[in-house]
């Protein structure tokens, strides 16, 4: 899924309305999976110049930018941290540890040649879905603008929800990246 698609998630299931560091620790928790990708193909996109082709048809493929994905978006790593969240009895880092769960999981069947090793130390073993959520070949067509209309959904639930202005600011920014995102698959820039 798209990253805000997870942030729009991962506010709804476990930010709280006026508790702050709470909706933070939610917001980080469902973008940290994706973090180090942002962190590696921007890096290479903006500072190295590397053509995009190069960066998500090799490099995301490599086995280094392979094994830092199987850390950040292992259910057993984040398990492991969600048991240590509970023990600690830590509300914000329950939340930070359920929202990257979370992503995960919304993750998980929507990924086909680019799945990642979810289940990591114990096995570098990769689900790979028949559907995607972008590449048409596997339906991505049609999951993508369900995720889209599903996250706008969510996203007019939340408006609701939350009425402090740094979280309904962010409400309309997410929903306007799903607007774009919708756009791209109606003009069919996303295949």
């Amino acid at each position: 899924m798209m990253s805000q698609t997870h942030l729009i998630f991962g506010m709804a299931a476990f930010g709280k309305p006026d508790q702050a560091r709470l909706t933070l620790a939610a917001l980080a928790g469902s973008f940290i999976p994706d973090a180090s990708l942002y962190l590696l193909a921007g890096t290479h996109l903006l500072i190295l110049d590397t053509p995009p082709g190069v960066v998500f048809g090799q490099l995301y493929y490599s086995e280094g930018w392979q094994a830092i994905f199987r850390i950040d978006n292992s259910f057993v790593v984040w398990g492991l941290a969600l048991i240590l969240a509970v023990t600690a009895k830590s509300k914000v880092f329950l939340a930070l540890c359920g929202a990257a769960l979370l992503h995960l999981l919304l993750d998980f069947p929507l990924h086909n040649d680019d799945a990642r090793a979810h289940f990591w130390p114990i096995t570098n073993w990769k689900f790979v879905s028949p559907v995607s959520y972008w590449d048409s070949r596997y339906y991505g067509h049609i999951v993508g603008p369900i995720e889209v209309a599903c996250s706008l959904a969510v996203c007019a639930w939340l408006a609701l929800r939350f009425r402090g202005r740094w979280e309904r600011a962010l409400i309309v920014v997410l929903a306007a990246l799903q607007t774009f995102a919708a756009a791209a698959y109606v003009s069919g820039f996303v295949t």
